[in-house]
């Protein structure tokens, strides 16, 4: 080969390297749409339903698209006229965690396929979800920047929007709330009930959504659902925080038949009473007094706490009463089998290598769902709602540093249900969630709650799991028929008109 058709064939490679770089990079949808018919049977009857799976633009203030959306949207198809349906519009959490979790598991029509108990089976897949709420409400599931397929958009330089436009409290909630207002506006939902539900982080996000789009939409919501609340803004650390881990060691200790006989002999809705009062009447007392607290009364303290945890004394006096939850799920078991316990979901156990240590070395809990929902997700939107693309399906996204300052999203919550009448909550928390607990969740509706003017539209429901109770499937049928009781309830009187 001579000089000058090597030096062309060099150089055709190296273009054909580039145009085929160029052909093949990854590009995200900014306002694309795919639409699917489908059948699914809920509660012995046959529900007819579209799925609309694409993206949904955020534009900043000067109208410009800063990033893109990935959703799935559950139209109930046969009926007509839509103005007294609701809409149930949901999130994850994370905060950089995808939709994934209550889409395919919980309030959609098809579920990914797991035992009676949420533990993950081969071969993966998708079932239909006769419990799914889809007969009583339509659907949205939402994914945040970053989570899914959702992305940023460059400008038409290519340079990147700012991060502080989408990751922190504040920020997600501002453009979440604009987002949410075309979505309706778009889809013609104005006229529907309209609910929030929110799970983990989610439910910090909710919370703050529900006063967002009053005040700024002008978009008056019916109903908020917070699965596995965080604290949502109300700030409690301390003694009260220590005292609180208490109700859920005696759980987690229950379910792995650690507690004394005479604890262990009853059902857990006899047991975490007993521990509830003990924890507000006596703990958090004695906790305040800190190390003025008497011998004998640090003595009894550490024997009752023993009684109702499950765990020795010996470790219980070694921390000075306050035995932080990371070394309990290393604790619980670690003597009498050497497992470790999950920290979602305390059913679930997990082994380290070494017994010795202070927390666990993983997730039990997690490594298992996604050993169920990564594949899941991936076939059925490819393969069932017939969305292709190439980007990679976030489960947890890249969204951090968040910035956690000023999250008031339980005041804004409190104050959207004042100035509405018409809005309820209602909270679900699993009993052996040890991330965010059962009992914090009933201590956030207290905070709630605070002039004493809004039980009435607060409803807790516990569940027998953990952070994602729907896993386990008597806990499936429960929550979504809770969901379903709830939101019949507060539509109940919205012809009478929204007054106090």
């Amino acid at each position: 080969m001579n000089f000058t058709l090597r030096h062309f064939c060099i150089h055709l490679g190296i273009f054909c390297s580039i145009a085929f770089a160029h052909s093949q990079q990854v590009s995200v949808p900014l306002d694309t749409l795919v639409n699917t018919s489908h059948t699914v049977q809920i509660k012995g009857k046959s529900i007819p339903y579209t799925a609309t799976t694409g993206f949904q633009p955020v534009w900043n203030d000067q109208g410009n698209p800063i990033a893109s959306l990935f959703y799935t949207y559950y139209k109930r198809s046969d009926i007509k006229n839509d103005e007294n349906r609701p809409l149930l519009i949901s999130f994850n959490g994370g905060p950089g965690s995808a939709s994934v979790w209550m889409h395919i598991a919980y309030t959609g029509p098809r579920i990914l396929k797991i035992d009676s108990e949420g533990f993950p089976i081969q071969p993966y897949g998708i079932k239909d979800n006769p419990n799914s709420v889809l007969d009583v409400a339509d659907i949205v599931f939402v994914n945040p920047v970053n989570t899914g397929y959702s992305r940023m958009i460059p400008d038409k330089d290519g340079k990147m929007p700012e991060k502080k436009f989408f990751f922190g409290v504040n920020a997600d909630i501002e453009y979440l709330s604009e987002w949410v207002n075309t979505f309706v506006t778009r889809n013609n939902r104005w006229r529907s009930p309209k609910y929030l539900i929110g799970e983990s982080y989610g439910t910090t996000r909710v919370s703050g959504l529900a006063l967002a789009l009053q005040q700024k939409q002008w978009m008056y919501l019916n109903g908020v659902i917070l699965v596995s609340p965080t604290e949502i803004g109300f700030e409690f650390d301390g003694p009260i925080e220590v005292a609180n881990r208490l109700p859920y060691y005696t759980a987690a200790a229950w379910y792995h038949k650690k507690l004394p006989p005479a604890l262990q002999q009853k059902d857990l809705l006899e047991v975490l009473p007993k521990a509830e009062q003990y924890t507000i009447h006596t703990l958090i007392p004695a906790l305040v007094k800190g190390g003025t607290l008497s011998e004998k009364d640090r003595k009894f303290i550490i024997d009752s706490m023993a009684y109702y945890s499950g765990i020795s004394k010996t470790v219980i006096d070694q921390h000075n009463l306050e035995v932080p939850k990371a070394f309990f799920w290393k604790e619980l078991l670690r003597t009498s089998h050497g497992y470790t316990v999950g920290r979602l979901d305390s059913r679930y156990k997990g082994m380290d290598v070494k017994e010795a240590g202070e927390r666990p070395d993983y997730n039990s809990e997690l490594t298992a769902w996604l050993h169920a929902f990564t594949p899941a997700i991936n076939y059925y939107i490819g393969e069932e709602l017939k969305f292709k693309t190439d980007l990679k399906y976030n489960m947890f996204g890249p969204v951090h540093p968040w910035d956690r300052s000023n999250n008031n999203s339980g005041e804004a919550l409190r104050s959207a249900m004042t100035m509405n009448p018409n809005l309820h909550t209602m909270i679900q928390s699993g009993y052996f969630d040890g991330a965010t607990t059962y009992f914090n969740a009933k201590y956030v509706m207290w905070q709630l709650n605070a002039n004493r003017k809004l039980g009435k539209r607060l409803d807790f429901k516990g569940y027998r799991s953990g952070h994602m109770m729907y896993l386990r499937n008597e806990d499936l049928i429960k929550a979504n028929q809770d969901i379903r009781d709830f939101i019949i309830k507060s539509s109940k009187k919205i012809q009478s008109g929204s007054k106090y």
